[in-house]
């Protein structure tokens, strides 16, 4: 990154903490200063710290999410009530929701399910009919039979595949990842699409500013701009305590001509192919499909752009060159779906949960946050006691220590009930990928903790009888010769490092 870059990047930061801190500080100074608008302002800040504690016990939320909350609110009588409000509607603007729900319901008949493919599920594979029946027919995500899934594992992998399609590109390239940064991954995409563009075609890049603030520049949608590339940033971030955080889009999509697409944890940054190491070696897991389900892949991008533009009217860019049943197929089905924390629906979950509890031999889960809510950890535990070989790789070098340091909470839960928990030793493992009974498989963006379930904008595929679901089960099983095995011995810790795991677990909702 040139100098130019670095101060622009410099600047910004700056600014936005030093804001921040601004209206922290005159936040405290008017609870403390002892005037007589101090006490009246304590007074009404009291009040509705308790309104806000009726309000959350009211609300259908995790009960852990509840009891973090009114622990902070019991901590902090003051300013409790007033932090859970600037938390509770950092959330997705109402604008931003209303625009997501109808740009859904003018594309619904994008998504319509295939007429017999849920019933040929139920056919073939019974144990999984209640799995396809939920993303079919209540969430609205579609069965997809005439398509064909690759597994890409590392990241190195991901990149070599992305980089060979992207070079086909007839059409379209539309991109949506949550991470881009200059150097030896981006760079050549770059390239690419600044050549495709050229050449008359329409290529879109939408990232997520959070997940970029300190890695691009604020104007960095012109520069790409300036090269004929179309940019959305989404949910930009601003230097106010009220200002819209909490939701943000951590999915990946890379759909090329709506024939080919790719979803999975690797981002844009040099770290996601080892070419910047920071956390050791880092693994990622993607998936490449082709016919029905990059079709749908597309949709989920452009159902987001035009939430985002409500002036776009990108419909008829839906239909691939060929059909969509044309080029290889898998024997299995797919089901690509998105998860939104617009809604009520908390798809990722959900489809989770069923994975954990259809689950008859093993789960194998790859995970880089193992932060669970009751419901999935008491899933896990039960499948564990009823003798499904449940295991779980996790990082064996952290990214983020005070997270790892509270997805290690879990682990005495888990492998007491007969769970087994792996650290991968080389690095830092960043696949999101279940693999159940060598036959069912998810690859997505989803990690399992609360942000990703219940915060963030995610994306994956299921999939069912299909080959790449039982590469999966095979490279988590290569993988574990690379981890150390986690023990009750290890497990055993003296009062202090108990009480400060417990601390941990009661603010890991809101971690």
């Amino acid at each position: 990154m040139d100098k130019r870059w670095f101060r622009k990047l410099f600047t910004r930061r700056i600014f936005v903490a030093v804001m921040i801190l601004i209206q922290i500080a005159l936040l405290w100074f008017l609870v403390r200063s002892g005037s007589e608008i101090t006490k009246i302002t304590s007074v009404v800040l009291t009040v509705t710290s308790i309104l806000v504690a009726l309000y959350i016990v009211s609300q259908p939320d995790k009960i852990p999410y509840k009891m973090t909350w009114i622990f902070i609110i019991l901590a902090l009588p003051v300013f409790g009530g007033l932090l859970y409000i600037v938390c509770k509607f950092q959330g997705s603007s109402r604008k931003t929701r209303v625009l997501l729900r109808e740009t859904r319901r003018i594309s619904g008949d994008l998504f319509a399910p295939e007429s017999g493919t849920t019933e040929e599920i139920s056919l073939r594979f019974p144990e999984y009919t209640a799995q396809a029946r939920y993303l079919s027919d209540h969430a609205g995500f579609p069965v997809c039979d005439a398509s064909a899934c690759e597994y890409l594992s590392p990241g190195e992998r991901f990149y070599e595949r992305v980089l060979e399609e992207l070079r086909k590109a007839e059409k379209y390239i539309f991109i949506e990842c949550f991470i881009i940064q200059h150097g030896v991954m981006w760079d050549p995409v770059l390239d690419i699409l600044s050549e495709k563009a050229s050449a008359g075609l329409d290529v879109r890049i939408m990232y997520d500013d959070m997940g970029c603030f300190f890695r691009l520049p604020s104007d960095y949608s012109r520069t790409l701009g300036s090269k004929g590339i179309k940019c959305m940033v989404f949910n930009p971030f601003r230097p106010f305590l009220s200002a819209i955080q909490n939701n943000r889009d951590h999915r990946k999509i890379v759909s090329i001509d709506g024939k080919v697409a790719f979803t999975g944890g690797s981002n844009f940054a040099d770290e996601y192919i080892n070419a910047k190491p920071r956390f050791g070696h880092w693994k990622d897991a993607s998936v490449m499909v082709t016919g029905k389900a990059a079709l749908s892949l597309t949709a989920m991008f452009l159902e987001m752009w035009s939430a985002l533009d409500p002036t776009a009217d990108d419909r008829s860019l839906l239909h691939p060159q060929v059909p969509a049943n044309s080029g290889p197929q898998d024997e299995g089905y797919l089901i690509p779906y998105s998860d939104s924390p617009t809604d009520k629906e908390h798809v990722g979950a959900n489809v989770f949960l069923h994975m954990i509890t259809c689950a008859k031999k093993n789960i194998y889960i790859n995970t880089p946050y193992l932060i669970l809510d009751d419901t999935l950890l008491g899933a896990l535990m039960l499948r564990a006691k009823s003798g499904v070989d449940v295991r779980i790789i996790t990082p064996g070098i952290a990214d983020k220590p005070l997270v790892h340091a509270t997805t290690r909470c879990y682990y005495r839960h888990l492998i007491g009930c007969g769970a087994k928990i792996y650290e991968y030793s080389p690095g830092f493992i960043h696949s999101k990928t279940i693999a159940v009974d060598g036959n069912s498989a998810i690859v997505g963006t989803a990690n399992f903790d609360y942000r990703s379930l219940y915060l963030h904008f995610e994306c994956g595929v299921w999939m069912v009888g299909c080959r790449a679901a039982r590469e999966i089960e095979a490279d988590f099983l290569d993988t574990l010769d690379k981890c150390r095995p986690i023990t009750e011995d290890d497990c055993k810790k003296n009062i202090f490092v108990r009480f400060t795991e417990e601390v941990l677990r009661l603010f890991s909702p809101i971690m």
